[in-house]
């Protein structure tokens, strides 16, 4: 009888995953495995709020598995001294797993494949959508801008939607193990996060239903409106509680400009994780060889506690700091506004930023939000002029948040502050700031920094390198 092991990673689901499906069609027995890693646990980006969220999405797989007859055996330590162990102990003929595309997952995986031998490592696609390696211009090279990215993605012809086994037979003595609890792994109680998505590949299925039924044909005129969340899927197509591929099926089903326009934001996701594939050295530095050691940043660690506690005095920059904070989620038009603050008002390197965001976003995920990060800050791919990503705070809150519903929602002390001050209450006279209860200097900060003369400085830095 033959065996095979499902290493599972990010791909926390049972429909529409290939490794699992076709480990189950090709052998008797199947052992479904996580590996929780200390060295990502506690790496540089590790998140109380995404491993508690990671912990509720791997019990709801080992339900969807005991289902089907299966379990998820959990182990803790290097994934390539573990894999050895547990072929060794149910006797497996192969690794399946799905693809990833950083250079650290890479690496990782191929640690693993030497550390097993003649155990093959059998790798699938499922995290993405397209096949990434093979999204090439015409002389094979990969894409750098979105936008003919966009072209051939959208050309290439799918893989098939496997359906989910409905029958996993578990080696005769595997040691399925503990699962273990936030403590056991190093974090403090999970932070009780407002409206937090259910950790399951069933509630993300109905969500994903429903967004498409009702949803996504006005996605084009309402995406950026601040304070429309829009269809919050994307820490389940961060954890793979979702299938990407699935999720577009069902979106160009739905046909119309809203769904175009939804399926260009999946697409950048794969842009970003084919942008890892091919340059891995961009996880850590500029993309843009010409500003890597060049660009000037300031050290100023009161700018920086402001920016993370929502307190620099820009309301719209405020509120969607204090989302983060309360959410571990942000809108992506805000995402923006934000990080152009941090960058070319405050002067601060971008990887402060990215840091931050990965440590509070449950969604937080290395190519999609360093990929983000790098766009604003004009050092990514997609180059455009700096100053066209040099967003002034107040004109973008007028713009996506006319009525002022985003930023009274974080901000309850902006609450009774008229519409024609609300993004510049410092504007407000003492009477109006008593009519308002709100006093700037004490219920609410005054700017941080002048805009204008900020934006003059970031236009010579940029200039300069």
């Amino acid at each position: 009888m033959s065996t095979a092991v499902v290493w599972y990673r990010r791909d926390l689901r049972v429909h529409d995953l290939p490794a699992l499906a076709e480990a189950a069609r090709e052998n008797d027995r199947v052992l479904p495995l996580f590996v929780f890693d200390p060295v990502l646990l506690g790496g540089r980006f590790r998140s109380a709020g995404r491993t508690a969220w990671m912990l509720d999405a791997l019990r709801a797989l080992d339900e969807e598995l005991r289902a089907r007859g299966g379990r998820l055996a959990v182990r803790t330590g290097a994934p390539e001294k573990v894999l050895p162990e547990v072929v060794r102990e149910v006797g497996a003929d192969a690794v399946h797993c799905s693809e990833e595309t950083t250079g650290f997952a890479r690496a990782r995986d191929d640690r693993v494949e030497e550390a097993l031998g003649d155990v093959p490592v059998v790798r699938h696609p499922g995290v993405y959508i397209a096949d990434l390696s093979r999204v090439l211009t015409k002389d094979g090279r990969p894409y750098t801008v979105f936008s003919p990215f966009l072209r051939t993605w959208t050309r290439q012809e799918r893989r098939p939607v496997v359906r989910a086994p409905g029958a996993i037979e578990l080696p005769s003595g595997a040691k399925v193990g503990r699962m273990p609890t936030p403590a056991t792994l190093g974090f403090d109680d999970a932070p009780d996060l407002l409206d937090r998505p259910p950790a399951s590949e069933a509630e993300a299925q109905k969500a994903a239903n429903r967004w498409v039924r009702s949803e996504v044909r006005g996605y084009g005129r309402s995406r950026d409106t601040l304070a429309d969340d829009t269809s919050r899927l994307s820490v389940h197509l961060r954890f793979g509680t979702l299938s990407p591929l699935w999720l577009e099926e069902r979106v160009r089903a739905a046909g119309g400009s809203g769904a175009d326009v939804y399926r260009s934001e999946l697409a950048w996701r794969d842009f970003y994780g084919a942008v890892l594939l091919h340059h891995p050295e961009a996880a850590r530095t500029e993309f843009q060889e010409r500003y890597r050691g060049t660009l000037e940043w300031d050290d100023d660690p009161d700018a920086l506690a402001a920016w993370k506690a929502g307190e620099t005095g820009y309301p719209v920059v405020d509120a969607a700091m204090r989302q983060l904070r309360v959410m571990g989620w942000m809108h992506n038009r805000a995402r923006m506004i934000v990080a152009s603050f941090l960058v070319k008002d405050l002067h601060l390197d971008w990887r402060l930023g990215e840091a931050h965001f990965m440590e509070h976003l449950l969604d937080g995920d290395v190519g999609s939000n360093n990929g983000g990060w790098q766009w604003v800050a004009s050092t990514g791919t997609d180059p455009a002029p700096y100053f066209q990503r040099l967003f002034n705070p107040t004109r973008q809150q007028g713009r996506f948040d006319a009525d002022g519903r985003y930023v009274r929602r974080w901000i309850p002390e902006l609450s009774d502050v008229p519409d024609s001050r609300l993004g510049e209450p410092w504007t407000m006279s003492a009477d109006e700031q008593e009519q308002a209860q709100c006093i700037i200097g004490r219920d609410y900060p005054g700017p941080i920094v002048d805009h204008a003369a900020e934006r003059r400085v970031a236009m010579e830095r940029y200039r300069a390198a």
